[in-house]
């Protein structure tokens, strides 16, 4: 099978395992420390690291470009670090449930800058909802699994879980190689070189992987939110 068709069966197999029988929820908790410890594993330009070797990606062999962005920022060293250190044994989880954008975000941070709230919450779920019901050739296709799968991925890499999400989904849906470009382009955007956007999904259209893209940003920038959001509530209570 070609990398499109491979991923549609899997795609229709999770749609008609989850109606045969639900994971329990000590599996999908299993499942997601799982999927969070491996995030940790991934390095951008293609390198997954090992606690004795690092195992370089195939799909991004090529030399990742250094570039200087110091000179539009006031402190250069200010970048990404992953919320946990490779090792540990207790990584830290933002459980969803407990502090959601719906339930909380949305309305401390209408509080704070009057109507932002909804303004943010329409491009969140303008993104989150684009879709052309299409999968390269293929139309009519139902692609909400995948894009779920896309957004949470990049939560569980922030270390947020929502409990009533089967995170073997993810792990069956996004291939090795597109975990490194998800990590790449959402924690170290200006390493993403166009070999590495060229190397995923080959089959899609232009603009179904620039909605992916538009779904990765938007992912991370709402759990940045989350986590800001929630310390200025503690603070204020």
């Amino acid at each position: 099978l070609s990398e499109l068709e491979a991923l549609m069966e899997r795609m229709k197999r999770l749609q008609e395992d989850k109606e045969d029988e639900e994971a329990s929820q000590e599996e999908m908790a299993t499942r997601f420390e799982k999927e969070k410890k491996e995030s940790l594993l991934v390095i951008s330009g293609g390198i997954w690291a090992f606690p004795h070797f690092a195992v370089l990606s195939t799909a991004f062999d090529d030399e990742i470009v250094s570039t200087d962005v110091s000179r539009y920022v006031e402190d250069p060293g200010f970048g990404y670090k992953d919320f946990a250190r490779r090792g540990e044994d207790h990584l830290p989880t933002f459980r969803a449930q407990d502090y959601t954008w719906e339930n909380h975000g949305f309305s401390l941070v209408n509080r704070l800058y009057s109507d932002i709230g909804h303004l943010l919450d329409e491009k969140f779920r303008m993104v989150y909802n684009l879709t052309y019901n299409t999968m390269a050739t293929h139309e009519d296709v139902d692609t909400t699994t995948l894009r779920r799968a896309l957004f949470n991925y990049v939560h569980c890499m922030y270390g947020i879980r929502y409990d009533d999400y089967d995170y073997g989904e993810v792990n069956q849906l996004l291939e090795r190689s597109l975990k490194v470009y998800i990590k790449t382009v959402t924690c170290y955007p200006e390493r993403t070189t166009k070999r590495m956007y060229d190397s995923y999904w080959r089959q899609f259209k232009h603009s179904e992987k620039v909605h992916v893209n538009l779904l990765l940003m938007e992912a991370r920038m709402q759990a940045e939110l989350l986590y800001a959001l929630r310390a200025i509530t503690r603070h204020l209570t």
